[in-house]
């Protein structure tokens, strides 16, 4: 599955590279690579198979789920139709809480006591999916897993979800989206190297 889904984000141009002009992360870190998920919504045949991995992660790992929570707002899509697929109750939740109306960071009811699944579009640091987890779990929620369809598979990201002893898969990762890319020529070898070098120090790479 790892390397049909990265051949799909890439065909649909939802992985950008720009190593002369790198893309500027939320976390402040610059990147030559840029995953943007959400082209993925456009275009049924990919949609379904984006969905299709979700629903078989569920089989395999969380069976017993009872609430599926989406994280806003690159997520709610995808949450949405499997929480439909699977006629489940569905929530979606903010990494921070707005500025206006009621202020909430769950939308819909909040999920007490319910085992619940996070509905992620991306992991990165793992800092934003870490910091809904918490929410949820604030809110007495037992959530007992995560899943993403793309993960850089950064150590900090690892560390992240073990410090809250929570599972999580993905359906394709930067390992495999690398040597699709290689075998597709999609990227040259010396882009290659700027990635690896990309990949060894993120927080400092382009500084």
């Amino acid at each position: 599955m790892n390397e049909i889904i990265a051949k799909l984000l890439l065909s649909v141009n939802a992985v950008k590279l720009n190593i002369e002009n790198p893309f500027l992360w939320a976390s402040g870190w610059k990147s030559p690579i840029y995953c943007d998920n959400r082209k993925t919504y456009y275009y049924p045949n990919v949609r379904k198979e984006i969905i299709n991995g979700y629903l078989n992660l569920i089989d395999s790992y969380f069976k017993n789920v009872e609430v599926i929570a989406a994280v806003a707002t690159g997520a709610i899509g995808y949450g949405s139709i499997i929480a439909d697929k699977l006629n489940l109750p569905l929530v979606y939740v903010r990494t921070e809480a707005k500025s206006h109306g009621l202020g909430n960071l769950i939308e819909g009811e909040v999920p007490k006591n319910k085992k619940v699944v996070v509905i992620e579009d991306l992991i990165s640091t793992g800092k934003s999916s870490v910091s809904v987890i918490k929410t949820l779990k604030s809110f007495n929620a037992d959530v007992i897993g995560l899943i993403a369809i793309f993960t850089y598979n950064f150590d900090i990201a690892d560390n992240c979800f073990k410090e809250e002893n929570i599972k999580y898969y993905t359906l394709t990762d930067y390992f495999s989206l690398i040597k699709v890319s290689l075998e597709l020529k999609y990227i040259s070898e010396n882009q290659l190297q700027s990635l690896n070098e990309w990949r060894k120090s993120p927080q400092t790479w382009g500084t």
